[in-house]
């Protein structure tokens, strides 16, 4: 199939960080390379395997979107990848809004992969009219730029064609085709029991206000093996640092929280890279919950999955794929949800039956897009997947319950190098301040990680050595 744009040599993607970047825990956290949402790298992790081919070279813009770099993007990059997720919500508009900014000051192909609309689980737009001159800004600077848009399910497709757009296509996520065309997902037990290994995720919203919560204690209840997998930087910063200082910290009920019965089990991680995230999961015999990236990973694992749709991003997604799932409005007020009776219904066959066709049909997308991807044009991921193993990732994040020195010495060297930086700037500030003539006003001092730090083991802190 003809493309619509010259191949691309050097691409700019949209992504929290390389996945070749190994970056540890605190400074991960620190820099929020995942987005706020783990789930994120999932899929620009994937973006970056299928598009680095003999001859092309794939490059992370760190998520940032500045719009003052238009021309230095116009002069080293051929073209600029944006996966997206949910990104046509309400609250991302500021951001989508800046990203409109930048695209029309591009000059080379913007090419979207899996944009999603976001409402609720009846498909009602209304919740997105304000916005939709930002939506609409958004779509005609891309497809001034590309052959067509990307989307991730049904809803967005009839979102963006009754706004008058044509060049949509329907290609998913490019998430579930970080392994290509294959995708091997089986039942390895009949069924479930109390000795099963089963991962459950969850949103705090889901939590909050959906019933989640009762969900996972009763799980907690029966399966001695349960573990949660949070997706949110506030997830990471209760599990690796106890801070509860956000809202998050007010919903005790999630097991990522300090006062949860699971934290204090050990029973809680959250991933800052997608490799360590599906290798732990490899190891269960099942996953559920509200996140659709969390199961996704579960599934990429070839771990069976059955998500709980809170909302249409998951709904569209899942329907898609046909990715096992349940309607959490439809579970009933008791929310008796056990993995075992999901365990039972989930039909993993046409996930699996169907999955070439959607491959063939998001590889014509990049065909037609000028992309080539390294399944059809290269080795099909075996150099990636190479330099991957050769890498040492962090582990997954596990709750912080002791005051192990060993635990403590990445924690506070990590601290004592921030302070040593701080006071660095402080003392270049308060130069340029002498300079200018101009007094300094002090600012409130908040409460430090170091003192919360302290707060959890009772006594002073020392770094390990």
């Amino acid at each position: 199939m003809s493309s619509n744009v010259p191949p691309a040599r050097r691409i700019l993607l949209r992504s929290g960080k390389s996945p070749y970047d190994v970056v540890p825990v605190e400074e991960a956290l620190h820099r929020d390379v995942i987005a706020t949402n783990s789930g994120n790298l999932i899929f620009s992790d994937a973006t970056h395997k299928i598009l680095e081919v003999p001859g092309t070279e794939v490059v992370s813009n760190g998520i940032k979107t500045n719009v003052h770099a238009a021309g230095r993007i116009n002069e080293q990059y051929d073209a600029f990848v944006v996966p997206l997720a949910n990104a046509f919500r309400p609250s991302f508009e500021p951001m989508l809004n800046r990203l409109t900014q930048l695209i029309t000051k591009l000059r080379i192909p913007v090419v979207v992969v899996g944009v999603g609309a976001q409402t609720g689980l009846n498909y009602d737009p209304a919740r997105l009219k304000p916005m939709e001159p930002a939506v609409r800004a958004f779509v005609s600077a891309v497809l001034d730029r590309s052959a067509s848009i990307g989307v991730r399910g049904e809803f967005t497709e009839k979102y963006l064609k009754d706004m008058g757009f044509r060049d949509v296509e329907l290609i998913g996520c490019p998430s579930m085709f970080m392994y290509g065309k294959d995708l091997d997902v089986a039942k390895r037990a009949p069924e479930l029991t109390a000795e099963s290994r089963v991962a459950i995720n969850g949103s705090h919203s889901a939590v909050q206000t959906q019933g989640l919560d009762r969900v996972i204690a009763a799980a907690h209840e029966r399966y001695p093996h349960l573990r949660y997998i949070g997706q949110n930087l506030s997830d990471a910063l209760q599990l690796h640092w106890r801070d509860v200082s956000g809202p998050n910290g007010r919903i005790t009920a999630m097991p990522t929280h300090p006062d949860h019965p699971m934290y204090r089990e050990g029973k809680a991680r959250v991933y800052v890279d997608p490799i360590t995230w599906i290798d732990d999961l490899r190891e269960f015999d099942f996953s559920f919950g509200s996140r659709i990236h969390g199961n996704i990973a579960a599934l990429l694992a070839g771990t069976p999955a059955t998500v709980l749709c809170s909302d249409s991003r998951t709904l569209e997604l899942c329907r898609y794929f046909d990715i096992p799932h349940q309607r959490i409005d439809q579970l009933g007020k008791g929310m008796d949800v056990d993995p075992a009776k999901l365990y039972a219904q989930a039909d993993f066959g046409p996930l699996v039956s169907n999955h070439h066709e959607r491959f063939e049909r998001f590889t014509a997308f990049l065909d037609r897009n000028g992309l080539k991807n390294t399944f059809t044009h290269g080795d099909g991921g075996a150099a990636y997947e190479k330099r991957m193993r050769s890498l040492n990732f962090p582990a997954g994040i596990r709750p912080w319950n002791d005051a192990d020195p060993i635990a403590m010495a990445a924690r506070f060297g990590f601290l004592q190098n921030r302070i040593t930086k701080l006071t660095a700037d402080n003392a270049k500030l308060k130069q340029e301040l002498a300079k200018s003539g101009t007094k300094a006003v002090a600012a409130p001092v908040p409460t430090s990680v170091y003192r919360r730090a302290r707060r959890v083991v009772g006594k002073a802190l020392q770094n390990g050595r």
